[in-house]
């Protein structure tokens, strides 16, 4: 193996590491050099993300041994077609978000930019790093960046939900420390490939701790996920934060489903028959709960931003039933339902920004406001949005859920499934429906007029449209990458395989 697919796969990571650096050395606030340098940085994250993607599309999985020492004893990156296409659609959504941010949001602070690439940074570690103490680390990085983004431009309500969410993931960060400290006490190790042989080989008593620590670390990954009870953190800090940011954290819960995903195939299965048997029951079951009540959060939003907000809710509810269900056709479908969740959650913030904006003081509520301009695209784009949100035929949610559905078919949830997931549909379209109408058809008549929406304001908005119309158009091929992907992540021993046995692909610089 030649060496320069090994250097991409510390790329993603170099990349925004040191244009967050190179931002910082650049005092003030946005000014049209660190916003060229910036969207430079992310165009070259682009780059970067989609040669390792393509280099993986073979199937194999390329290991970085940090400073040359082997695992388990050194740092490890791996990259297999799961993290290389996390990283590639983190740097995708970073690119229209930026774009988004460059046309006046990112002034309302003097270190968005910085913040904004050590955010990319702390996703990409957390995606590609093949230990836990590593990936403890990268989610701190991450959480660290989105407080401050969260913060951005300030607000009393927007200080209120930053503590909340700051609170929050304090408490879930020293859960981390425990979890990964019970699990180096009684293992020895915390390199995920070298994991569950360990606890494979652990007699009973010490298994029994091993296995307390991993329920810990699945514990404080729902936590990032947004699981329910898990999720009160979410609608406030979504909805509060800038646009910008909250489009860039749609990403933010697909760490916590990633970790899940990847400790589970990697660690349990292999590793711990009975929590391999437990968790999966665990997951649909509150994946369930967690669509229930999000959809009632949207129901009951007098905002679209929060309602925005609690329809990221119900699709982390619906990712992890999926992942829940079990199995290669299960996982195909969560995957693909990712990649569509996350795309439309940050056009939707952006979109929601777009109409607030145009709607002066009335903003983002939904109450009836002045005639917009432009409502034939603006109404339009929410429209193909909604429809793609709650699952309605043709576009990709519609597909997202019926890849679902068919996977749950042999679950003995199957009932439960299809009714949670039909009448969550039916909940949220009934509160898009209302707020379409409240935001374009309903309108005051002594309101203040509205402004007319820049052009390229909305550009990303349409070019994340432009994304979600190719997941229907290219549905074929995608489905069949997300379906190899899934029988990779069902065969823990190729990635076992490559980080500790012979096949390693050659040492890092």
């Amino acid at each position: 193996m030649s060496v320069v697919p090994n250097h991409l796969v510390i790329a993603p990571l170099l990349v925004p590491l040191l244009a967050g650096i190179f931002m910082l050395l650049l005092r003030g606030s946005a000014t049209p050099l660190r916003r060229n340098l910036s969207m430079f940085g992310i165009q070259a994250l682009f780059a970067v993300s989609l040669s390792l993607f393509l280099t993986l599309l073979d199937g194999q999985i390329l290991v970085y041994r940090v400073g040359n020492w082997p695992a388990p004893f050194g740092i490890v990156l791996v990259a297999d077609r799961l993290s290389a296409m996390m990283v590639l659609l983190t740097s995708v959504l970073a690119a229209f978000v930026m774009l988004h941010a460059i046309h006046g949001s990112d002034r309302k602070g003097r270190q968005f930019h910085a913040l904004f690439q050590f955010q990319l940074f702390g996703l990409n570690g957390a995606f590609l790093t093949g230990d836990l103490f590593n990936l403890f680390v990268f989610f701190e990085v991450l959480l660290i960046a989105s407080y401050g983004l969260l913060l951005h431009g300030g607000g009393a309500a927007r200080s209120r939900a930053g503590l909340h969410y700051v609170v929050i993931n304090l408490i879930g960060s020293t859960l981390f420390l425990f979890a990964a400290g019970t699990l180096y006490g009684v293992l020895g190790t915390l390199n995920m490939a070298d994991l569950s042989g360990q606890i494979a080989a652990l007699p009973d008593a010490d298994r029994q701790l091993a296995q307390i620590g991993g329920l810990l670390l699945l514990l404080v990954f729902a936590l990032k996920a947004a699981l329910a009870p898990l999720h009160l953190w979410l609608p406030g800090a979504y909805a509060y934060a800038g646009p910008a940011a909250a489009a860039l954290f749609a990403i933010m819960t697909k760490v916590g489903a990633y970790a899940i995903v990847r400790f589970y195939t990697l660690v349990l299965v292999p590793g711990t028959q009975r929590l391999a048997e437990l968790v999966p029951d665990l997951l649909l079951v509150l994946g369930l709960i967690t669509m229930v009540l999000g959809s009632i959060g949207v129901l009951a939003s007098r905002g679209l931003a929060l309602l925005v907000a609690y329809m990221v809710l119900v699709s982390s509810g619906t990712l992890l039933s999926a992942f829940g269900i079990g199995g290669v056709a299960a996982m195909t479908a969560g995957l693909y339902y990712l990649i569509h969740s996350t795309l439309i959650a940050a056009a939707l913030f952006l979109l929601t920004d777009n109409l607030a904006e145009s709607r002066r003081s009335y903003r983002d509520r939904l109450r009836p406001g002045p005639m917009l301009p432009a409502a034939n695209l603006l109404g339009g784009l929410f429209l193909m949005l909604a429809v793609a949100a709650v699952g309605l035929p043709p576009l990709s949610g519609f597909i997202g859920k019926l890849l679902i559905l068919q996977a749950g078919l042999a679950s003995q949830w199957m009932p439960l499934l299809f009714a949670v997931v039909l009448l969550t549909s039916l909940l949220n379209l009934t509160a898009v429906v209302r707020a379409g109408s409240v935001l374009f058809f309903n309108t005051e008549p002594n309101a203040m007029a509205a402004k007319v929406p820049a052009a390229a304001f909305l550009v990303p908005v349409m070019a994340f449209v432009v994304l979600i119309l190719a997941l229907v158009v290219y549905a074929g091929p995608i489905y069949e990458f997300v379906r190899a992907t899934a029988e990779q992540l069902a065969e823990p021993a190729l990635y076992i395989d490559a980080v500790l046995g012979d096949t390693q692909q050659g040492p890092g610089p």
